[in-house]
């Protein structure tokens, strides 16, 4: 049997190929598609490092063991945690090597800086979420309870700036835990106590004007990506 000319059966198996062994979607990837207006972005974001089962549970049974913890000590290991936490999960977000997607977001017509806001706020938001669960469930004061939001929002933008700009997710993670140890132990030696990262007022200006930017090293490390690509 000859092949006719008018048809590229090769073509035609590869296709029946991908439909074979594309992975459907999933209930969390088909509605993050409908709120993101974009298949691959939803696929990107499902597809991120720190917000897979595992990771999600790594995170939940750390701060598990802060609330422990705080209770049986008293000093807020939920609040002092959960920014390195937050961190850690940033710094994972995104970046060759250790992203499944990271040769599809680097193909995809989204920028990859959409991809990289999109898969940090919600690896922001699920740690904010859960840091605020475990703060509550310490029983720590209200001011130390919604003090470290801030200071983690440094934190995590010093991780991702880290991250991206060096290309590797291990020197964010250790960027990030290195500078809030640093502020944690900085406020202990100046305030005498530890919480004095997370609780005076008098930090929160330099804490945005970090994030801000870490913000922008990080928009430009992503700049640098895709004319690299």
């Amino acid at each position: 049997m000859t092949e006719p000319d008018d048809v590229d059966l090769g073509r035609v198996w590869v296709g029946v190929a991908a439909q074979v062994w594309r992975r459907r979607p999933g209930p969390v990837e088909r509605l993050a598609g409908r709120l993101l207006r974009s298949a691959g972005l939803a696929r990107a974001l499902v597809t991120t490092p720190s917000l897979l089962l595992g990771w999600v549970i790594a995170t939940v049974v750390v701060l598990a063991a802060g609330v422990l913890a705080t209770r049986g000590t008293g000093t807020p290991y939920v609040a002092l945690c959960a920014p390195a936490v937050a961190a850690a999960g940033i710094a994972y977000a995104y970046g060759p090597g250790i992203d499944p997607a990271w040769e599809l977001s680097c193909s995809m017509a989204v920028s990859d800086r959409l991809v990289l806001l999109v898969r940090a706020l919600a690896v922001f938001g699920l740690n904010a979420l859960l840091g605020l669960g475990a703060s509550v469930a310490s029983g720590t004061a209200t001011a130390v309870t919604f003090g470290w939001l801030v200071p983690m929002t440094a934190v995590c933008a010093l991780a991702l700036a880290a991250a991206t700009l060096a290309r590797s997710a291990n020197a964010g993670v250790a960027a990030g835990v290195a500078g809030w140890v640093i502020t944690v132990l900085s406020g202990r030696v100046a305030a005498g106590r530890m919480t004095a990262a997370i609780t005076e007022a008098a930090l929160v200006v330099p804490y945005l004007t970090v994030a801000a930017c870490c913000a922008a090293v990080a928009l430009f490390a992503t700049r640098i990506t895709r004319e690299a690509s």
